[in-house]
């Protein structure tokens, strides 16, 4: 009877150290098996974790939910220690409280699961989604992103020149000539979004002109309040429903898979 809400799991580990030992153990011993240069073949690495609301912060920590390559690192080391020679566009996703799909390998000690996407599971994905400002002015009220787009650039103005003397398209412009105060914040260069069919996610990634010490680029999610900040233009942020995105001061985005309700 007192068992009833009891945990499965042997041991179960509940503090962050913890539960991070153990996720990287999981991982471990499920790259042990592409030792040998098997790596070249692997796409991308899915972690799903399924967690309870008290456990959520947790678990966030244990993955550095906010900075996210950071665990990615953790795994690098993994790999190259066991001579796994990962490609240098592989992706790390990890997925809290989603069904674990079939093809999964699950954790014997933690509510986990770990999937090695390879070229021969690799499926050509597409995917539609929205932009629209909820603070500050866009050239248009929504943008509509696809899959089969290149990199849509973010930025002051429709064309915008560079640093380096060259001109480019955003695709999503602030104009210079608004009158609201949030649109002066915005860089000439400051973000692109590009879609990884490895991750099957949009990516957001930071330009020079939106990191320090220029403006900056800060993410909301809508799942979490934390809130999550791009100090590199090598490492993005994949895009999830509800996510605000805040550029320079507080022109404000908002990413989802839906459109605008008609008014």
């Amino acid at each position: 009877m007192f068992n009833l809400f009891k945990s499965d799991k042997a041991d179960k580990p509940a503090d962050v150290k913890g539960i991070r030992y153990e996720l990287l153990q999981f991982i471990k011993h499920e790259l042990q098996k592409a030792e040998g240069g098997e790596g070249g073949n692997i796409k991308g690495l899915n972690l799903y974790i399924m967690c309870t609301a008290a456990e959520c912060a947790i678990y966030e920590s244990a993955i550095h939910i906010d900075e996210p390559g950071i665990f990615k690192d953790e795994v690098q080391r993994i790999a190259d220690d066991y001579a796994v020679n990962l490609p240098e566009s592989w992706q790390m996703e990890v997925v809290l409280n989603e069904e674990f799909p079939p093809e999964a390998v699950k954790s014997d000690k933690l509510d986990a699961a770990f999937f090695i996407k390879t070229s021969k599971n690799f499926i050509k994905q597409s995917a539609t989604a929205y932009i629209r400002a909820l603070s500050g002015e866009t050239d248009e009220k929504e943008y509509k992103l696809s899959s089969e787009q290149e990199k849509v650039h973010i930025g002051r103005d429709k064309k915008a020149q560079g640093d380096d003397g060259f001109f480019r398209t955003n695709h999503i412009a602030f104009p210079s000539d608004s009158q609201s105060e949030s649109n002066k914040y915005v860089s000439r260069q400051h973000a692109h979004i590009v879609w990884n069919n490895d991750a099957g996610r949009f990516m957001l990634f930071a330009d020079e002109g939106g990191i320090p010490p220029r403006n900056k680029i800060k993410i909301r999610s809508e799942r979490s309040e934390d809130i999550i900040k791009l100090t590199s233009t090598q490492i993005g942020h994949q895009l999830q429903e509800g996510d605000q995105i805040i550029l320079g001061e507080s022109a404000v985005l908002e990413f989802s898979y839906q459109p605008a309700a008609n008014e």
